[in-house]
């Protein structure tokens, strides 16, 4: 019971900054936002334009017609909210297949656990209490195709399952889980190889609009039918200074935006004289009725302060990675987010050890923001396999 108020407070505590700042916008399943594996995360989330690896699915499936094995799998773990529980979780799943020269397919599952909560009735210590599991999970597909010898491109599908509504909570009403689909169209271009004066070089350039689909809707009630799903479009380009045969550093960047509508500023809506209640729940229905297409394009323009604010909405993160001969890697990253739109900003660092077939990547997180991050402090861990076949660059 504990954990629950203390999960509750959390949550009040986003709605208190949604208070104060009227146009942070949110979304239902942000679990999908979160970096689910450690690579991506030493590099301050992002991927999207970084060479090809088994993660690529969460980030750009497009890369994985550059993959230089024939198959991948990897298991990532996010610990979450560590400083006031031990049972929230991010995990995932994902494997590929680069079935020929031009194509792969790939799968991931994503699941997010928020532990077990108690349930009493009563004050009785001695009442047997009633304990449920909230959890929110994720399965995609993905096929990319080569288009050329330096750009791909990738579609993925996505069900989205999200269980958190508790029936006693619920007062004995509809307590089911609730499901929709959605969808990412990626593109990804890898240069060859360039010969300077003092190092080759290659230049990397990627898109992802991701998570492209219907609202979430957990029964009729409008209030809890109208959850934007966090559709985002992801930008990145980097460049690879390759020194020699053994030593190389990548150096990335990356802009993401997402693609929901602008809340409103509070205004007299029903021409009464008074800005109250009344024209907040007018404005609130107006935000609810805007289906997930519309949203998409109002995303660009809506924003009340202009296209100053729309600048806002961009969240970028660098990051660079050097390895050497494969083996070893070693990463840093900087995320940064406008203090009015949600202010996380934070960096990170990470390693990566690979021995034949098998890599391991940790990364940990140090929050810039006077918003604590709730992966402050957190070690992520991944592994992963690579195996079959190998694959010449070009």
């Amino acid at each position: 019971m504990k954990k629950l108020i203390l999960i509750a407070l959390c949550l009040l505590g986003i709605q208190l900054a949604k208070a104060q700042n009227e146009r942070v916008i949110t979304t239902g399943v942000p679990f999908l936002t979160i970096a689910a594996d450690a690579r991506a995360a030493g590099m301050g989330d992002q991927g999207v334009a970084t060479s090809t690896d088994v993660f690529s699915q969460q980030w750009n499936p497009a890369k994985y017609a550059f993959a230089l094995k024939e198959h991948g799998l990897s298991f990532s773990y996010t610990p979450y909210l560590t400083d006031i529980a031990n049972d929230i979780s991010l995990g995932q799943v994902t494997y590929y297949n680069r079935f020929n020269e031009r194509s792969a397919f790939a799968g991931s599952l994503r699941y997010f656990g928020l532990g077990d909560i108690e349930l009493r009735q009563t004050g009785d210590p001695n009442e047997i209490p009633v304990t449920r599991s909230p959890n929110e999970l994720a399965v995609d597909l993905s096929y990319s195709l080569k288009l050329d010898e330096q750009f791909s491109m990738a579609i993925a599908g996505r069900y989205i399952r999200s269980n958190l509504k508790i029936p006693e909570a619920a007062g004995g009403g509809d307590a089911s889980a609730a499901s929709t689909f959605a969808f990412d169209i990626a593109a990804f271009y890898q240069s060859e190889e360039i010969a300077f004066n003092d190092f080759n070089g290659r230049y990397r350039l990627g898109m992802n609009l991701q998570n492209l689909g219907p609202k979430l809707s957990y029964d009729n009630d409008p209030e809890l039918s109208s959850n934007f799903l966090p559709a985002n479009m992801r930008l990145g380009g980097g460049f690879d200074f390759i020194f020699d045969e053994y030593n190389k550093l990548a150096v990335n960047l990356e802009l993401t935006k997402l693609l929901v509508p602008t809340p409103q500023k509070l205004t007299d809506k029903n021409g009464d004289g008074v800005v109250d209640n009344i024209d907040r729940g007018i404005i609130n229905q107006e935000y609810n009725d805007i289906n997930w297409t519309s949203g998409i394009f109002k995303s660009f323009g809506d924003a009340p302060d202009g296209f100053r604010e729309e600048l806002k909405e961009l969240t970028y993160s660098v990051g660079a990675e050097y390895t050497y001969q494969d083996a070893f890697a070693f990463r840093l990253g900087y995320f940064n987010e406008d203090k009015t739109k949600g202010a996380r900003k934070f960096f990170s660092l990470g390693a990566g050890f690979r021995y034949t077939v098998v890599k391991i990547d940790v990364s940990y997180l140090f929050s810039a923001s006077q918003v604590r991050n709730p992966l402050e402090n957190t070690l992520r861990f991944s592994l992963t396999f690579n195996f079959g076949d190998d694959y010449d660059e070009y």
